[in-house]
């Protein structure tokens, strides 16, 4: 068994990660962290995890983590570079959903996260937890930042192309709209109901610090310079993502279809839909997949990819899962192979 510690387990990524947790043949959960609730058992803040989850949040002690073998960091921006150094110092593995270990010039994390960076020498130890493409190193790694979710869906459906060179990498486009949940579970106006429901709007249009993960994990597998515009969107919805992604085709001659099945027929968690399906965000909801379908509107230069995940399975906890089950040789879909919820 794994000795697992989570740190901040309140937050919307924090309790689902629990989810994936508790149901893991292979875990066991040592410690479950939380600044302001330390004392709470678990499963009265979250109830589902009655009968499941017998901990109490308590507040984060180095002593007490060194005793796992790792850590998954479920906190805000920041946290985790104050406690990583010390944790694997002590033999410990750690996998931060957060963005402390994701952009590798700290000058770009710091101009986007508007913070100085604690521990700017470990960011090259860092391996960038996107199992589709970084899974040897992943294997080997003791810390892993585990991807953005709007960058684990824009990415998805632009590798194919972009690793072949059928696109303009000088003019992609990435219109993705998000369920409320990717803000997070911290009380604000902006999240209300009455402020979400039944209205849909951009944000960050003139930049959004996504942006430059997209662009990072792009750049790694091609040749080309690759200029992003990214806009993200919040939909009414609880959870869930829809990545619409625009491209101008090189070669209209390649069989875009059997492309995509070939490059992601032996990931257990990227379904390639039969050409012309339009995936739906619930198709996901709870699941660790990420459906993907390709068009090509009235034949032409432009390539339409349709990818959708759950934000807070694929898009964070699911992919962390993923990364533990990858670091310490498991089979990839263990405790991952639920089924998604319908309707």
């Amino acid at each position: 068994m794994i000795k697992v510690g989570v740190v901040g387990g309140t937050g919307y990524t924090g309790v689902e990660l629990l989810r994936l947790l508790a149901g893991h043949p292979q875990v066991e959960l040592r410690v479950i962290t939380s600044r302001s609730e330390a004392g709470l058992p678990v499963a009265t803040m979250f109830p589902n995890l009655r009968g499941h989850v017998d901990l109490a949040f308590s507040m984060p002690d180095l002593s007490t983590l060194k005793t796992c073998e790792l850590v998954f960091f479920a906190t805000p921006n920041g946290t985790a570079m104050t406690m990583v150094p010390e944790l694997l110092d002590a033999g410990v593995r750690v996998i931060d959903l957060a963005a402390d270990f994701r952009i590798r010039d700290v000058d770009i994390w710091q101009h986007w996260y508007k913070m100085e960076h604690a521990c700017p020498d470990l960011i090259d130890k860092a391996v960038y937890g996107l199992p589709e493409v970084n899974r040897k190193e992943i294997k080997k790694a003791t810390l892993i930042a585990n991807p953005g979710c709007y960058p684990t869906a824009t990415q998805l459906g632009f590798l194919p192309l972009v690793e072949q060179g059928l696109v303009d990498c000088s003019s992609l486009i990435a219109d993705v709209k998000s369920g409320v949940s990717g803000a997070g579970r911290s009380a604000s106006v902006a999240g209300l109901l009455c402020e979400t429901s039944e209205s849909m709007k951009a944000y960050a249009v003139a930049g959004h610090r996504h942006q430059p993960e997209i662009v990072q994990g792009l750049n790694l597998v091609t040749d080309q310079s690759v200029i992003l515009t990214f806009v993200p969107h919040l939909t009414p919805m609880l959870r869930g993502i829809q990545g619409t992604l625009y491209g101008t085709l090189n070669d209209m001659s390649v069989d875009l279809q059997e492309l995509f099945e070939s490059r992601y027929i032996d990931e257990p968690f990227v379904d390639v839909m039969p050409a012309g399906s339009l995936p739906e965000t619930r198709s996901v909801k709870g699941a660790n997949t990420c459906r993907i379908a390709i068009h090509r509107p009235l034949d032409g230069d432009t390539i339409v990819v349709l990818a959708v995940i759950d934000n807070l399975v694929k898009g964070a906890a699911g992919q962390a899962v993923q990364n533990m089950n990858i670091m310490f040789d498991l089979d990839e879909r263990t405790g991952l192979n639920g089924i998604a919820l319908l309707p």
